[in-house]
């Protein structure tokens, strides 16, 4: 086949601009830091058919079964490695549990976060992986998060078949129920944050904000509340009158205009009604998140719930805006009263000068392989998440190291195939490099 003259021009030029970007990226590693990229790059395969087994197992967080099984495909991945594994059960907080890992007792101790579990139950439709294109995938819980899971695997297998792994120690938590948290929360989470109290370094796969050029540095907490609002029940006729108030509806409209008022408006802070029941009787199922109301127009309100959410970038910050929400809450309209229930439940991954220093180490090593500068992604754009367990804990963290793609807890989500070894690469790099320059 003849090319005409400018088609010709940009091949050549296409194949100039590969070789010069690969020559410059060859230039900036070590003659093992090569190593280490080709043997990750010649993985591609193998690494996205385990991608599709395990993501063609159910695992909803329900399914205990299925998360189970899941787990049990990750072991069989790490023992050949060096790993020693566990299950963590999870009877005592009514969920399938977790699968551990460790190797290793020198250099820096690092612990690896994800999950093995999804959104996606049983008798969701969404079942399957499907190929749709040589860089796109489609499948439950293919980047949210087994394909995170996956890249974590792909890292250790790395540094293993290059004899790094043997420097440093790892200790990985696959985590059976983030996406359904079992109760109580702090049973649930123990041995993460037992595994993170021995660590240096933590590192999460979650596929953050979508963008494969950001790293999550900071993730906000997440801290349930409820608002209880009492009136006294009559005929509306003598609504605001000296016997008988406002009734507990004007009472939890006054509590959440006041929030409004006195708390919006301040970066990274947001708390959000999400349900409301209110009139004579009420009954509220707290489990599944719904309820029902009896009420008349011509009925003063008894009671009224309303739940809602509470999301900030630190535990000073939380505490300070929880005793505003009390101080709101308890300055009563006449004839009512009312009291604010709080149940923390992630704590905040605050930015720190750790996580910063690990973000600079992340996106060197991107650039040295030939990969575009990380930066940091905005907190806002990042939910509750695991890793926050273990931030507060050890020196540096980061997040959002996992396959990215799109449409997480929807029934089209799908990877971007090419950050596989993309993320594969930077992180062994980065656990290399650490390693390296552990105790100088």
């Amino acid at each position: 086949m003849r090319l005409s003259r400018n088609l010709l021009t940009v091949f050549i030029l296409t194949v100039l601009m590969a070789y010069t970007r690969d020559s410059l990226a060859q230039s900036n590693l070590s003659t093992s830091e090569r190593q280490l990229v080709e043997f990750i790059e010649s993985r591609v395969d193998p690494a996205i058919s385990f991608l599709e087994r395990v993501v063609n197992i159910n695992s909803g967080s329900m399914n205990f079964d299925g998360v189970k099984e899941v787990g049990a495909e990750f072991a069989k991945e790490l023992e050949p490695l060096g790993f020693k594994t566990w299950w963590v059960d999870g009877t005592a907080f009514s969920r399938a549990g977790h699968l551990f890992a460790s190797r290793g007792t020198r250099g820096p101790h690092f612990l690896l976060i994800g999950h093995l579990d999804t959104v996606f139950e049983i008798d969701s439709s969404f079942q399957k992986f499907t190929r749709l294109s040589e860089e796109k995938a489609e499948g439950p819980g293919v980047i949210d998060m087994k394909g995170g899971d996956v890249v974590m695997v792909e890292v250790v297998r790395a540094l293993y078949e290059t004899g790094v792994l043997d420097n440093m120690t790892v200790t990985i938590a696959l985590i059976g129920d983030e996406e359904s948290s079992g109760d109580p929360l702090e049973v649930g989470r123990a041995s993460l944050v037992e595994a993170a109290d021995n660590a240096d370094i933590a590192l999460a796969f979650e596929p953050g904000d979508g963008d494969p050029q950001t790293a999550v540095l900071a993730r906000r907490g997440f801290t349930g509340w409820e608002v209880h609002a009492k009136g006294i029940r009559g005929h509306s006729s003598a609504v605001f009158s000296d016997e008988m108030g406002y009734g507990s509806i004007y009472e939890a409209a006054r509590i959440l205009t006041h929030f409004q008022e006195s708390l919006v408006g301040e970066e990274l802070l947001t708390f959000n009604p999400g349900l409301i029941l209110g009139g004579t009787t009420l009954e509220y199922d707290e489990e599944n998140d719904r309820g029902s109301a009896i009420g008349k127009s011509n009925v003063i309100s008894e009671k009224t719930i309303v739940t809602g959410d509470l999301r900030s970038i630190s535990p000073e910050v939380r505490e300070r805006v929880k005793t505003k929400m009390r101080e709101i809450v308890s300055n009563n309209l006449p004839g009512t009263s009312a009291e604010i229930i709080f149940r923390d439940s992630y704590p905040p991954m605050g930015m720190t000068a750790g996580n910063e220093e690990l973000l600079t180490m992340l996106s060197k090593a991107s650039v040295d392989a030939g990969y575009a500068p990380v930066r940091a992604g905005d907190p806002a754009d990042a939910g509750a998440a695991d890793v926050s367990f273990a931030a507060g804990r050890v020196e540096m963290a980061l997040d959002g190291l996992g396959m990215t793609g799109d449409g997480t807890h929807t029934t089209t989500e799908w990877a971007d195939l090419s950050t596989l070894p993309m993320q594969t690469i930077r992180v062994a790099l980065l656990m290399k490099r650490i390693t390296e320059s552990w105790g100088k």
